[in-house]
């Protein structure tokens, strides 16, 4: 097995290679950064739904995909914008849009890892992590 340096990547590039494949679940490595991505994915409607398996060391989360009633995809694009190699950051003033507002942000903040809305409500900025749309 090979050690990750990027769990981030990883968990984005396994969502979006299952949709691709059109598979209904994902299994991914769990850790609490991945929770509350997966958490904010199901709050903003990307995903059906998820859970937390413990098996192993470190348990799995297994996503449920969401696809439409014509099984065209929810998410059609996902970004990892802040990388081991090049982080990247944001303001409260300066938070990114996706797409006019039809994506989704998702930022690391002093407050815990949030949607773009969500800090930009509360005034913080962070690491941008990743683009959904």
């Amino acid at each position: 097995m090979a050690v990750i340096s990027d769990p981030i990547a990883d968990l984005l590039t396994r969502i979006r290679n299952a949709n691709t494949a059109n598979m209904k679940v994902v299994d991914i490595p769990a850790s609490r950064e991945k929770l509350s991505i997966v958490q904010i994915l199901k709050d903003e409607g990307f995903i059906e739904d998820f859970e937390r398996v413990n098996e192993g060391p470190q348990g799995r989360l297994r996503v449920q995909l969401k696809y439409g009633p014509e099984k065209e995809k929810v998410i059609t694009g996902l970004r990892r914008i802040s990388r081991p190699g090049l982080r990247v950051y944001t303001g409260k003033t300066e938070i990114p849009r996706v797409l006019g507002g039809l994506g989704l942000v998702i930022i690391s903040t002093s407050k815990g890892i949030m949607s773009g809305k969500k800090a930009k409500k509360l005034g913080v900025g962070g690491e941008v992590l990743a683009y959904v749309w």
